[in-house]
């Protein structure tokens, strides 16, 4: 898999994705960075972006989507518990939420998926070909906000208890919604919310 990682706009830089597939089309995870930087790079690839995935629905992950959509016919793929239309979770709906079975394929892309509600109720982290897609639920020595509209403290503590047992080896990179990107090996050994060290 090719994966090209695309910081959003300044002060939040959002983690966003591209992801190349062997048909010559193209994924988004989080599209919240300048429409057209997705759209040239999918370009010199001479690839099409048919798939907009999002690991929750607030604004500062979602800021691409309508137009990304506009403008490629891309399916937005979110949680429907997110698409509320409002100033936080700016969506109203989507094209598809994630399978109950937890594992999708985009061409010769495998995804593997689990609901991780805390941060918001329509959190999703993502698995493709050794990288976990975490939104903002696990970072890089801590974990997401809980204390904003739909968060939950018990919740995002279940979740990253499903994390951290996961059968993911610790090689697994950890690509979060915001800031440095780790192993979910070290996040095993040192990030106190996985070690139960809570609010």
């Amino acid at each position: 898999m090719e994966m090209l990682h695309i910081p959003g706009p300044w002060p939040l830089r959002t983690n966003t994705f591209l992801l190349f597939t062997g048909a010559g089309h193209a994924v988004v995870v989080d599209p919240a960075a300048d429409v057209n930087t997705y759209l040239e790079e999918a370009a010199k690839r001479s690839a099409v972006i048919t798939h907009l995935l999002l690991t929750h629905g607030h604004y500062d992950h979602v800021g691409a989507v309508q137009e990304l959509k506009r403008r490629t016919g891309a399916q937005v793929w979110m949680d429907p518990a997110d698409a509320q239309g409002s100033q936080m979770f700016p969506l109203a709906s989507s094209d598809q939420g994630y399978p109950v079975s937890g594992e999708f394929t985009i061409d010769d892309l495998t995804f593997r998926c689990w609901h991780t509600p805390g941060h918001t109720p329509g959190s999703w982290c993502l698995w493709c070909d050794g990288v976990l897609f975490s939104g903002d639920t696990l970072f890089a020595g801590s974990c997401g906000r809980v204390d904003l509209p739909g968060g939950s403290a018990r919740q995002m503590q279940a979740s990253l208890s499903l994390l951290a047992n996961l059968p993911l080896p610790d090689e697994t990179t950890v690509c979060p919604g915001h800031e440095d990107f780790s192993t979910l090996g070290r996040e095993r050994r040192t990030n106190p919310y996985l070690l139960g060290d809570w609010y």
